[in-house]
Parts: C-alpha cells; structure tokens; sequence
C-alpha cells in the first residue's frame, strides 16, 4: 500500500464544500482542515504510485474550488 499527503489551498471559504467532495474519494482516509498557508490536508492510499497518481490528478485535482495541490509521497 503507498500513501500520500496532499496539502491543498481552496478558493476563499469553500474549505467545507471541498472537504465534503474529498471524503467521498475512496482513496482518502483522512480530511483536516487547517489554519495556515494552506486549507485542508488529506491522507490517500493507493495499490501503487501510479494510482496514487491518477487519483491526485483525475479525482483531487478536478474537484472545483481548488486552487493547487502540494503532494508529499510517504516512504
């Protein structure tokens, strides 16, 4: 199993709409909203890095109201 920590920064105030979206990915474990540079941080696991990367590019990446992505690949 690989996993990932995805930081992520959202349009202004739409932390809990993005937050509700990301919960229904079943690759994301875990949703935290945070205070700081950015908005949420989210835990994926995956069968390997390939789907870790298509889940981060076709499902994180697609939903509205985000406006970038940091992703920390766990090793």
């Amino acid at each position: 199993m690989n996993a990932a920590f995805v930081l992520i920064n959202t349009d202004m105030g739409a932390d809990v709409e993005v937050g509700d979206a990301l919960k229904k990915i079943d690759a994301v474990k875990d949703v935290y909203g945070v205070y700081g540079v950015y908005d949420l941080v989210i835990r994926i696991e995956a069968e390997n890095l390939q789907q870790l990367k298509d889940v981060i590019s076709s499902n994180i990446r697609t939903i509205d109201n985000i406006k970038s992505t940091l992703t920390m690949i766990v090793v």
